[in-house]
């Protein structure tokens, strides 16, 4: 699988949140975001990279718990607070990323009814 596919991947695995949430872009990045929520308050996004493909989960920098016992091979991928790198050979990684997505998710639409 090359950058392009991986990216395309991480693409999919928020699609299924399309549908409470809405498209952005913020710093020409697409992003995922509650309708009506501020401009740094968003969920997800996916970017190329050089030979890569980036996702960012936003929710992780307000609850860094959401990444306790995530696999040493997917915290290698890590870097800064909420950015995974993912190159060619990384495709196993797809399914633990989608279960922390989810988790993400819960976090971030659950901060909603507290942050008003």
């Amino acid at each position: 699988m090359d950058a392009g596919q991986l990216q395309a991947e991480l693409r999919a695995i928020l699609v299924p949140y399309e549908d409470e949430l809405e498209a952005a872009e913020f710093y020409g990045i697409e992003v995922l975001h509650r309708p009506g929520s501020r401009a740094h308050d968003w969920f997800a996004g996916v970017r190329p990279g050089k030979g890569a493909a980036k996702l960012m989960l936003l929710p992780i920098k307000t609850h860094p718990e959401l990444i306790a016992g995530i696999s040493p091979a997917l915290n290698k991928r890590r870097s800064g607070d909420a950015l995974f790198t993912l190159k060619p050979g990384d495709e196993g990684l797809l399914p633990e990323l989608a279960e922390l997505v989810a988790r993400c998710f819960d976090a971030y639409m659950a901060a909603e009814t507290t942050d008003d």
